[in-house]
């Protein structure tokens, strides 16, 4: 054990005392949007909890700035304007600048094949392009939950060569290129090794030079070393199964769909640079915001790493972002010049995209159309569009997700249709003949419509969802019958499987009549039978295939942005 000098434990000792508590502003006078404002953070606005940084940006300036909660529980830091955070996916848009850099720069075209430039990943039959990757329609796995489905944990060393080793043995992608939209890191990773390998400098590097320096974002960076010292940086916390706040930090260095550590202050000047380009020009702010189109001609709410919606009839352009402990959302209103930041370590409760759609409405809520809670009356639909006690009963019952294989399961509880899904409770308030709205579940705004289905028969169902960045998502359930497997069929899927595409092998057994995987990471919950020889569990969805005796031989799996992943039963 090497010791220590006397003079450096007195100067460690000074740099580990408690930082003082920054010297609060001046109260502003009721009449200030600002306490309506700080009135939204009230919960982060404390010394045992963390919270969030605030930046609202109007016409080109910062109109206020304030940090609510503690950057760092132990050293008790609290936040300012000036902590870094990790901003997770909102990091995407830098990747996608320096893409668009690189093709004024005449150094690569958005449509170049990936594989000119990342010949790692396997031709899959047709081309994947640059542009694919940019609106999330290559259709290539997600590297993230190829890594989760190994046993990698968010809190392992992990770099390009590791991301790069699993692209290259998946034998399929999700779909062909162009054919669906579908959220990938895998896209905005490669974009990061296309950087590198088009300019000859790491994104870190390129993105410091021709980005962040020109822009004087001073205290932003992508961040490639677990090892950094981040003066300032806020540190990650999320709750844990007792309640209490715990620390939530990742030691993986890929950059491109993460990885920037910024403040609310330096993103006012990124903000601002849509509007008096100091880097880039309008042409190339302008394919930025160019939405994506799928090949049937559909155009996509997503451009490049930006969300092109409305909200409450206001053009929006946005990004959130979520990694670890940290939450984000850099919220744009262009037409009217203001912008709202902000920047999360409580990955437990914070919801960034919801405060800053809040805060707004604080600043623009004059402008703004009547919001949904205001337009919608809930107790007069539900005795104008009164639904039958009987019907409720006939629409009860199992329906599984045709995609992935997440089955709920509908009952009738106080004259009400309502489940469970992933442990919470909903339930479902009719808004129009044969709709309803779901009442009970997080993440956005989510409606079911039935079908006709046929007479005295379970129609299938619509599930619509709108998340906090206005992007709609649609998806079916049909309505099934639930396999109850008993415990001879249930101890023959038991056994060791194994998966060339992940080098990786998982072992299932049979625990108190039910069946488990037992792998680093995975599921601490039994897998639930859902239709024949089904299996689902949170996000994972497991289907058996057997052979002519019927003996189990593996099974296919799926899980949320990875599709149809092969697991072979071992000898």
């Amino acid at each position: 054990m090497r010791r220590i000098p006397a003079v450096v434990l007195a100067l460690i000792s000074l740099a580990a005392a408690p930082a003082p508590t920054p010297t609060p502003a001046p109260t502003p006078p009721p009449s200030d949007p600002r306490v309506s404002v700080d009135t939204l953070f009230k919960d982060y606005d404390r010394t045992d909890t963390p919270g969030c940084a605030l930046g609202i940006y109007r016409g080109g300036r910062i109109l206020y700035a304030h940090g609510y909660g503690m950057a760092n529980l132990e050293l008790s830091a609290a936040i300012t304007p000036q902590t870094v955070f990790d901003i997770g996916s909102t990091s995407k848009q830098f990747t996608a600048f320096a893409i668009h850099l690189l093709a004024r720069d005449g150094k690569l075209s958005l449509d170049d094949d990936i594989r000119k430039w990342v010949p790692e990943i396997p031709d899959y039959g047709k081309t994947v392009t640059i542009r694919h990757l940019l609106h999330h329609t290559g259709g290539l796995r997600d590297y993230i939950v190829l890594l989760e489905l190994q046993g990698v944990l968010v809190e392992d060393l992990t770099n390009d060569d590791d991301v790069l080793q699993v692209m290259s043995t998946q034998k399929a992608a999700n779909f062909a290129p162009g054919e669906e939209h579908l959220y990938s890191n895998t896209g905005y990773f490669l974009l990061s090794v296309i950087v590198k390998r088009a300019s000859g400098k790491s994104l870190r590097d390129f993105a410091a030079e021709r980005i962040f320096g020109p822009l004087e974002m001073r205290h932003t960076q992508f961040n490639d070393s677990h090892t950094r010292i981040i003066p300032n940086r806020a540190t990650g916390y999320s709750k844990g199964d007792d309640g209490k706040f715990g620390i939530d930090m990742s030691d993986w260095e890929q950059t491109g769909d993460g990885a920037v550590l910024t403040t609310v202050e330096d993103l006012q000047r990124w903000d601002e640079n849509f509007y008096q380009p100091v880097v880039g020009d309008k042409a190339l702010i302008d394919a930025m915001q160019q939405t994506g189109v799928l090949n049937s001609g559909k155009k996509l709410a997503y451009a490049s790493a930006l969300y092109l919606t409305t909200y409450r009839g206001l053009d929006t352009v946005s990004h959130g972002g979520s990694w670890a402990g940290y939450r984000a959302q850099l919220l744009r209103f262009p037409k009217q010049h203001l912008s709202v930041a902000c920047l999360c370590n409580n990955g437990g409760t914070a919801n960034p995209s919801r405060l800053a759609y809040q805060v707004s409405e604080v600043y623009l809520g004059s402008l703004m159309k009547p919001s949904e809670a205001q337009e919608s009356a809930p107790k007069t639909d539900a005795v104008r569009y009164g639904v039958s006690v009987q019907e409720l009963k006939r629409l009860a019952g199992a329906y599984r997700n045709v995609e992935s294989g997440e089955v709920l399961e509908l009952g009738v509880w106080a004259n009400k249709l309502g489940g469970d899904r992933r442990g919470r409770k909903f339930t479902l308030e009719p808004t129009a003949p044969r709709r309803f709205r779901i009442e009970g579940l997080p993440g956005g705004k989510r409606t079911v419509v039935f079908g006709d289905g046929a007479s005295g028969a379970r129609p299938p169902m619509e599930m619509t969802i709108v998340d906090e960045d206005e992007e709609v998502e649609k998806e079916t359930f049909e309505p099934v019958t639930l396999w109850k497997p008993s415990a001879s069929e249930l101890a023959a899927l038991a056994g060791t499987y194994s998966s060339k595409e992940l080098s990786t092998t998982w072992k299932l057994e049979v625990d108190g009549g039910e069946l488990f995987i037992r792998h680093r990471g995975a599921p601490k919950k039994p897998l639930k039978p859902t239709v024949a020889d089904a299996f689902i569990v949170d996000e994972l969805s497991l289907k058996f295939q057997r052979d002519s005796g019927r003996a189990p031989t593996g099974f296919s799996l799926d899980a949320g942005r990875v599709r149809g992943i092969l697991f072979t039963r071992v000898p």
